[in-house]
């Protein structure tokens, strides 16, 4: 099932294999080049079912944290990424844009404006460090305007959908984690609570595009900060944060593990995406250092390429519906072919130099 057609809400997907998003600070001026576009089209005509961008820095001022991210909020990023669109359609490809909110991940002296420091719930960048900006209601107000003003831009310019980055210690997801999210107001205390944010930015952006237009959210427990964090501890806590996220109106969850092959919860062998499935019943992506023999811990690390077996079976299972690929597709553009077709001798290894270069 893995290598067949998918259906996600109307979009008609040639397998179930999905490109992660993955950074490549390689937009000056955060405008997506022309080897941007070639980069992402060699993904689609190596047959990659759906691509992501990489995290497309939010049209707001503290949403940076990186250099060289690409954006959208001037025509000449927007006309950048309608040619990566077009690439990839070319190759009939399909393409959902990643918003991304670094929130704690910026500081003070950052570019573009340096005075501007990060944004997070309660001006905590990690647990027990204050050296953020506290965002009043009215900021959080903005913030979603900004997502959605971001989403109504993909939709014009021919993005397929959109995915609301909140994982790994970004802005969405530290409203999500109670370790720096210490509100007393409707976004903070209670689990449920804590989904506010990214609740209001799902149905904000639902509200204002047009139906066939996909809107998922990316999720995590495990945070940059805190590797070992945790949103649930259990199956029970893990349905309190999810309910209110699935009645938003979004159309599939994508749960970020560093390991997808480990059980989430001791309750039994299944992993993060398994558990999200089984309670939201919507489509799920599980991804996690997916056809590497190698963990991610370090981008830099190399890995070797690795069975894919588990997936494989997970997916025969419908355990999830769709497996997320990173390093093993920024190593090699042909990643899905070479496994459908049994090559994993072929597929090239995935070494620090992939992030060099725009293969």
């Amino acid at each position: 099932m893995l290598f067949e057609p998918y259906v996600l809400k109307n979009l008609k997907l040639r397998n179930r294999i999905v490109m992660a998003p993955m950074t490549r600070n390689m937009s000056p001026g955060g405008i997506p080049t022309q080897e941007v576009a070639n980069y992402y089209g060699r993904r689609a005509k190596g047959e990659v079912g759906l691509i992501m961008t990489e995290g497309i820095e939010l049209s707001h001022k503290a949403s940076s944290a990186y250099p060289n991210v690409p954006r959208l909020d001037s025509q000449e990023a927007r006309d950048g990424w309608k040619r990566v669109i077009d690439t990839v359609k070319k190759e009939n490809g399909s393409m959902i844009a990643q918003l991304w909110h670094c929130g704690a991940m910026r500081k003070k002296g950052m570019d573009p404006d340096p005075e501007v420091p990060g944004f997070t719930p309660s001006g905590l960048s990690s647990p027990g460090k204050r050296k953020a900006h506290k965002m009043s209601v009215e900021e959080i107000y903005q913030a979603i305007e900004a997502y959605t003003q971001d989403a109504i831009w993909c939709e014009e310019i021919g993005f397929d959908g959109i995915e609301i980055h909140g994982a790994h210690g970004y802005l969405v997801d530290n409203f999500f984690w109670e370790g720096i999210n210490e509100r007393e107001d409707a976004y903070g205390g209670s689990i449920i609570k804590r989904t506010k944010f990214a609740t209001d930015i799902a149905k904000s952006i639902i509200s204002n595009v047009h139906e066939d237009f996909i809107v998922g959210i990316r999720f995590s427990q495990w945070k940059q900060q805190d590797f070992g964090a945790k949103l649930a501890h259990s199956s029970t806590e893990l349905k309190e944060f999810l309910d209110p996220i699935v009645n938003s109106g979004i159309d599939f969850l994508h749960s970020s593990m560093r390991r997808f092959w480990e059980p989430e919860f001791n309750e039994s062998e299944d992993n993060l995406a398994t558990w999200t499935k089984r309670i939201s019943n919507i489509p799920t992506i599980s991804v996690g250092s997916v056809g590497l023999d190698s963990d991610f811990i370090d981008m830099t690390a190399p890995a070797n390429p690795a069975s894919i077996e588990k997936a494989i079976s997970d997916i025969n299972k419908e355990k999830y519906d769709m497996v997320a690929v990173g390093r093993a597709l920024l190593a090699d553009p042909e990643w899905v072919v070479k496994m459908r077709d049994n090559k994993l001798t072929e597929v090239t290894p995935y070494t620090k130099e992939a992030l060099a270069e725009l293969r």
